[in-house]
């Protein structure tokens, strides 16, 4: 079983309801200066220095080096969760600190700093909504959707929801690719172009400098594997943060926006070190619900706020069992895998 909603609110389908709490949460948005510079450099600092730990062992031991490229994976994971921190507007008290600081971090994650803020507030703001998929989010079809394809519809959507493609070769795709032209922005102005092309004239004299030190082997055996687990890791927790049984989408008219952040977004409880790495994106019906909260400040809540931190909680365990959750049952209000859709009469 995957359905983790824990019947903590009094209300827990009511828009109000939702409301309400994004009033409380207002208190928790303002970011703390030399908080934000102090996880800046507890992230930036350690994945330095992995990677001129790396580049030194490539002289003795290529598995060393590629050993010390996935672990610093993880810190290039959580500086992106300080970039979509800035993306949001929420890292810092002035607004252009946190674009120039998301910018940088952007050559580090090949990620178009504009292009992604744009992707990610459309997300936000129609996440679980059915008549608005397919901007930054996983493509996730309905039951009826699905039986309406023909043998080859169906075939290439359960492709795309395979794990390996999902979790392996499409992060790869995504960020070694797609992340290059401002792709579902590409007539929306000019902004989105540059952020584009800068990022990637960033990461080109990146490479050159780093291929005119050492060759092909920091690009291959340092680079390239941190770039690789830093992509399935950050697709694995977009994944489970809205791909859960009892999580929540209407169609445009029964849509409301806070409702649908509150209920359609999981609490994933990670282990300590997990949870460091991945900035607490893991409380993400908190954040959804009221995105400027900077990340080190999601814990706060929890702790001021026990109905939320028992809302839609889901363990390390329990989200490997999302993986089978493929299609959205708009009858039984849930996701349901493609088994189980199988097995129905043929005319249900």
């Amino acid at each position: 079983m995957t359905s983790m909603r824990h019947q903590s609110f009094s209300e827990p389908s009511s828009p109000e309801s939702a409301r309400h709490w994004v009033r409380i949460l207002a208190q928790y948005r303002e970011p703390v200066t030399w908080r934000s510079i102090f996880e800046i450099g507890v992230s930036f600092g350690p994945f330095l220095a992995l990677w001129a730990l790396a580049w030194w062992s490539l002289s003795f031991s290529y598995w060393l080096a590629f050993a010390l490229s996935c672990l610093n994976g993880g810190f290039l994971v959580r500086m992106f969760i300080i970039q979509h921190d800035c993306g949001h507007g929420g890292y810092f008290k002035n607004r252009k600190v946190s674009d120039w600081v998301g910018r940088v971090l952007g050559v580090l994650t090949l990620t178009p700093y504009a292009v992604w803020q744009r992707s990610h507030a459309l997300h936000h703001g129609a996440a679980g909504n059915l008549d608005q998929r397919g901007i930054g989010d996983i493509h996730t079809m309905t039951v009826a959707e699905y039986q309406q394809l023909s043998a080859w519809g169906r075939f290439m959507y359960r492709l795309y929801r395979n794990p390996f493609v999902l979790f392996g070769l499409g992060p790869v795709y995504l960020y070694l690719f797609q992340n290059r032209l401002p792709v579902g922005l590409m007539k929306s102005g000019s902004k989105y172009w540059y952020s584009a092309m800068g990022t990637n004239l960033m990461i080109a004299l990146s490479l050159s400098i780093i291929a005119w030190f050492g060759g092909a082997a920091p690009i291959l055996l340092i680079f390239l594997p941190s770039i690789f687990v830093a992509a399935s890791a950050g697709m694995w927790m977009f994944y489970v943060q809205h791909q859960f049984e009892d999580t929540h989408w209407d169609k445009e008219e029964d849509w409301q926006l806070h409702d649908a952040a509150l209920h359609g977004s999981s609490h994933y409880v990670l282990p300590a070190a997990l949870q460091w790495m991945t900035g607490n994106i893991g409380v993400h019906h908190v954040h959804h619900l009221y995105s400027r909260i900077p990340f080190y400040r999601l814990t706060e809540v929890l702790r001021d706020h026990k109905e939320l931190a028992e809302a839609q909680r889901m363990t390390l365990l329990e989200s490997f069992g999302c993986v089978r959750l493929n299609l959205w049952d708009e009858n039984l209000r849930k996701l349901v895998s493609f088994s189980e859709v199988r097995r129905r009469p043929a005319t249900v």
